[in-house]
């Protein structure tokens, strides 16, 4: 099989490169990706001579290159997307371009080869559970986008929908709670902590830091794509979770800082990020039943681990960190 990976440079989409020719090796992958501030080649470093993968920089948004990307593919696995909440409220555009006008070039190109298309979505496109609830966000659950960047993926779940009962282009979408492991750009709520911590700064905290999200490691994520790639059930969408849920970020906070054996003074409560989601937590029960995916990474035991690869890769990043925002 040949598959085109969109955004493959980046934290997810790498991660699931390293993945799938691991375990897919007679498998040939195309990387096309932009190469954003977000986008490493050095995450894909021990496959770059590999001759089952090819690289190709360019914009989704570019439909000439979209179309060469796609010779021969028979897969397209979107994660292409501009993703940073801070960085959607203060400056929309970029969202709206590569999250909606993007994934439109790509669907049309897919429509024309006829090629199966697979869209990497989020849990934030369905707004925020109250924190005193017990729910769970599912394929059922209303869209509700809060953020300029949950409405720009909202907007391309939709139109992939669309593709598909329009034009009956051949779809699957999946949603997936927050990510970790390594490779997180340093913005991000869990690789910034670690990082600042191994820098010997304070940790930024939106808010009260009350904010409680899913957390799912980034391997059971693309075990969880696998699965609906093999076996999904075409116009179908599947929710992903971790085997953690309803955990604050100031508990997430505090578990890295007792790691490093400091003191909760280095933790910094900080203005909250305006129209902050509350509360996240989604329900993978149909992903488990219909096609066997339960998460396999224990959140704590993970978290340690992802800490020593940050620790372990000091100059990858020290490389990329800069003066950055941070997502929670």
């Amino acid at each position: 099989m040949k598959l085109l990976v969109t955004g493959g440079a980046g934290f997810i989409g790498s991660n699931f490169i390293l993945y799938w020719m691991a375990v897919h090796p007679d498998d040939f992958i195309v990387n096309l990706d932009k190469l954003t501030y977000a986008g490493n080649l050095e995450n894909l470093k021990s496959i770059e001579n590999s001759p089952n993968y090819q690289f190709i920089r360019g914009d989704i948004c570019d439909a000439n290159v979209v179309f060469e990307s796609m010779n021969g593919v028979d897969v397209v696995v979107h994660f292409a997307a501009e993703s940073h909440v801070d960085r959607s409220i203060t400056g929309p555009a970029p969202f709206i371009q590569t999250n909606i006008v993007g994934t439109h070039v790509l669907l049309e190109q897919a429509l024309k080869n006829k090629i199966r298309f697979h869209h990497i979505s989020t849990d934030e496109v369905f707004g925020s559970l109250k924190l005193e609830s017990s729910s769970k966000f599912s394929e059922r659950t209303k869209y509700d986008p809060r953020s300029p960047y949950s409405a720009s993926k909202a907007a391309s779940d939709h139109l992939v929908n669309a593709y598909y009962h329009t034009y009956g282009l051949p779809i699957t979408i999946t949603n997936c709670s927050n990510n970790f492991g390594p490779y997180q750009f340093p913005e991000k709520l869990i690789p910034l902590a670690i990082t600042n911590l191994l820098e010997g700064k304070k940790v930024p905290i939106y808010g009260d830091g009350k904010y409680v999200r899913d957390w799912l490691y980034v391997e059971d994520h693309c075990r969880a794509i696998e699965a609906v790639l093999l076996n999904g059930k075409v116009g179908e969408t599947y929710c992903i979770g971790g085997m953690t849920s309803d955990i604050s970020n100031l508990d997430v906070i505090k578990k890295i800082v007792a790691h490093f054996g400091k003191d909760e003074s280095v933790i910094e409560f900080v203005a909250d990020r305006p129209g902050h989601d509350r509360r996240y937590a989604m329900d993978w029960s149909k992903i488990n039943k219909e096609l066997g995916w339960k998460p396999a990474h224990d959140f704590d035991e993970w978290l340690v681990k992802t800490i020593e690869w940050y620790k372990q890769n000091e100059s990858w990043w020290k490389r990329i960190k800069g003066s950055l925002s941070f997502r929670t």
